[in-house]
């Protein structure tokens, strides 16, 4: 367990393919470990894209990975002397960072973001069987996997998967909480979409449903183009932040959530902190979300969540939201952190 002294805090690092500019649950989430890590005596710094030259991702230009000589990445880890080291992805960066952790014996996490194995096969013809086992090989060196919900806990371990811990997520309450007088312009009632608008979002399992008043999409993403032009009837305004989108979630009436491959979704706690419902598939994610059915409905049919959500009281959706908070997440992880005996004045931690 990482010792927390405020006194003396603790330099603690996250390597991350995904960091600023980029906007994605993976970024916000370490957002607020790095916005609360002094509560808890840690400095904690990111290790990102942005101190190398980069490359935009094929198929997600907005996504920009790190083109870094090997040694540029350990040394930049090394000038951080950190106690505790954390990666996040498994791009660039991650790999570099595992590796080098694996070289010199040092202790540390990993955490499971994104079904990576899932969005590859939407896009290329490879098997997810082979995406899976790099995964595992990936993770199973780490002295804890952190994973946000049981059902994808149970989901791993099925799928040989060790050292899996639990690391929730959370939701800003100053930001999303009802408000009652937001009218947005569009006939209601309003099923609202906020996320990637991209191919693994399932998107058109939404778009393609036949709905009462206005289907919206929040949002930016590669697909955004190829979707307005096919769906003349939604909505589309682009992504939105900060008090912007808290406006969107609160003058909606459903959050639909149509994807099958998100592991949490912390657009479902932003929106029922709003006082939106949600609308989604029982699958991992939502299953673990939404565990009260006063604030959200989960079928196969997802049209039919829709409307059975309108029914829905704002107030329940609201109050459910306020068992999660970024906090109690943030104790979470770095109780989870791996501390580490390494001596950085050691010449050999430049190879």
């Amino acid at each position: 367990m990482f010792e927390f002294n405020a006194s003396n805090p603790a330099r603690a690092l996250i390597v991350s393919d995904a960091w600023h500019p980029q906007i994605n649950g993976v970024v916000r989430t370490i957002e607020w470990m790095v916005k609360e890590a002094p509560k808890f005596g840690v400095d904690l710094q990111v290790l990102g894209p942005a101190r190398f030259r980069t490359m935009a991702m094929p198929s997600y230009p907005e996504i920009r990975l790190a083109l870094a000589h090997p040694r540029s990445i350990r040394r930049a880890i090394r000038a951080e002397e950190p106690r505790a080291i954390h990666i996040a992805t498994e791009g660039p960066l991650g790999t570099v960072a595992r590796r080098f952790c694996i070289k010199h014996g040092l202790g540390f996490t990993t955490s499971y973001h994104t079904r990576f194995p899932e969005y590859l096969a939407a896009r290329l013809p490879i098997p997810e069987s082979w995406s899976y086992a790099y995964m595992r090989r990936f993770h199973n060196a780490a002295t804890g996997v952190m994973v946000a919900t049981p059902s994808l806990e149970d989901e791993l371990r099925g799928r040989g998967f060790n050292n899996l811990v639990r690391w929730s997520r959370g939701v800003d309450l100053d930001r999303y909480y009802p408000r009652p007088a937001v009218e947005l312009p569009y006939p209601g009632p309003i099923f609202v979409y906020v996320g990637r608008v991209a191919v693994e979002k399932n998107l058109e399992a939404f778009l393609d449903l036949d709905l009462p008043g206005t289907k919206l999409i929040v949002g930016g993403g590669p697909a955004l183009e190829t979707l307005k032009a096919q769906y003349s009837d939604a909505v589309f305004v682009g992504p939105k932040l900060g008090e912007e989108l808290a406006q969107y979630y609160a003058g909606s009436d459903v959050f639909v959530f149509p994807s099958l491959t998100d592991t949490f979704g912390i657009v479902l706690l932003e929106a029922l902190a709003s006082g939106l419902p949600v609308a989604a598939f029982p699958i991992t994610g939502p299953i673990d979300v939404i565990t009260d059915p006063k604030v959200g409905v989960l079928s196969h049919d997802l049209r039919e969540a829709c409307l059975a959500a309108l029914t829905l009281n704002r107030d329940d959706c609201a109050a459910f939201a306020q068992n999660y908070s970024w906090h109690e997440s943030a104790k979470a992880f770095f109780k989870h952190l791996y501390p580490l005996k390494a001596d950085w004045s050691v010449p050999d931690y430049d190879h």
